[in-house]
């Protein structure tokens, strides 16, 4: 049986939460120290440790099926790779940044000016689209150094919690793109291993949602069930069962996490006691 070749980064945070969400859908990797391959025991899926910059062309070759990636590699180094699921971790910023000292009035600033990047296309792009000429100095890491020795006067980078370009004496100006980790897939892949792929992305989608929902359970006072009921968004509809105590139900639905607060203010509102709220490990729909 062929087996799906899937690469995720070597290492780093990126690398930390790609094998996290692969055994989240039940895969078990046999994966020793620097090993640069390993298969699954339970499912047929072989995993490629690669460097971030290198997987889009081993998409593009072929070499691997599917990766785990960072969205913003993906669009400097991928033209043409399909994202198949975005998967909402290592979240970043694509962003132009500028010594603290500086004024800043607008990307008009950034006219002739020196710009030292890792990320050439997708910062060319953006300029292009606004209409700005600048020098590009293409550097293949510790680009927040280049203002402070003359090299650049701004930078193009990503940007996680701020604090390197704060360290830097450097702010950000521009966010040119917000990124997180994505399944991308080869424009060489069989139909065998499209199979393979597609119980991936459903086991991902599962895993997904449940991370972004909250199981919740209430007492609701009968005459009130209904207004509680409007309040709550569900699948489809809550389940509701009926309690010992005569005139009182028991409420069961899912909310998303995003809404939850501005849910439990509302549910309490109209009635509802004993609210309490699970987390969801997979939610198949």
């Amino acid at each position: 049986m062929s087996k799906l070749k899937i690469a995720v980064q070597k290492a780093g945070r990126l690398h930390d939460e790609s094998m996290e969400i692969l055994k989240d859908i039940g895969i078990s990797i046999d994966n020793g120290k620097d090993q640069l391959k390993a298969s699954a025991r339970n499912f047929p899926l072989e995993v490629f440790y690669l460097r971030n910059g290198d997987i889009p062309q081993y998409l593009k070759d072929g070499v691997v099926d599917a990766a785990i990636i960072g969205e913003n590699i993906l669009i400097e180094k991928g033209n043409g790779i399909t994202i198949a699921e975005k998967l909402g971790f290592s979240t970043c910023k694509v962003s132009i940044a500028i010594p603290k000292s500086i004024k800043y009035n607008g990307i008009q600033d950034l006219e002739g000016k020196r710009i030292a990047t890792s990320y050439p296309n997708t910062i060319q792009s953006y300029l292009d689209k606004n209409g700005i000429k600048a020098h590009l100095h293409i550097i293949n890491g510790s680009v927040e150094i280049a203002p402070n020795i003359g090299l650049a006067d701004a930078i193009c980078d990503i940007v996680s919690s701020g604090s390197t370009l704060f360290k830097n004496n450097l702010k950000e100006v521009e966010v040119i793109m917000k990124s997180e980790a994505v399944l991308a897939v080869s424009p060489i892949l069989s139909a065998e291993k499209q199979e393979i792929l597609d119980k991936i992305q459903f086991r991902l989608q599962s895993v997904l949602k449940g991370r972004d929902s909250k199981y919740i359970l209430l007492n609701a006072p009968n005459d009130k069930l209904q207004d509680i009921i409007n309040v709550l968004p569900g699948m489809k509809s809550p389940t509701v069962l009926p309690l010992a105590e005569a005139g009182w139900s028991s409420v069961h639905s899912v909310i998303s996490k995003n809404q939850f607060w501005d849910i439990i203010d509302e549910l309490k509102k109209k009635g509802a006691q004993g609210i309490l709220v699970c987390p969801i490990e997979k939610m198949v729909l």
